[in-house]
């Protein structure tokens, strides 16, 4: 068996996290080191590699991801104002860990092209 994942890990609270949502498809926390002033994490309790790896079977779980980022932008009170979602897939595009997770990111105005 493979050795979890750090965002396994806090999934089954063996890590603690600074939660904002939790449900039983996902959790949802701060990120540590922060790249726009609101910077979540939302992180799916089944541990796809990454959204190039996710299936057919993933279909509802991606369509869940989605909607819940929207939830958690109305509940912090940024989904007015506007934010950036994002999805790394491999190491070219900033993946630092093989765990799909959507980065949720606002409090200020995002430069684009993104970088």
């Amino acid at each position: 068996m493979a050795d979890k994942t750090l965002f396994e890990k806090i999934c089954d609270k063996e890590i603690p996290a600074n939660l904002v949502h939790e449900d039983e498809l996902c959790v949802c926390f701060r990120d540590i080191s922060p790249q726009a002033p609101v910077h979540l994490l939302l992180v799916p309790r089944k541990p796809i590699p990454r959204v190039g790896k996710a299936t057919a079977e993933d279909q509802a779980l991606l369509g869940h991801l989605l909607l819940t980022a929207g939830e958690i932008a109305r509940q912090e009170g940024f989904a007015e104002a506007g934010y950036r979602v994002v999805l790394n897939n491999g190491p070219d595009a900033g993946e630092a860990v093989p765990h799909l997770h959507v980065h949720i990111l606002a409090g200020r105005k995002l430069d684009w092209p993104p970088g």
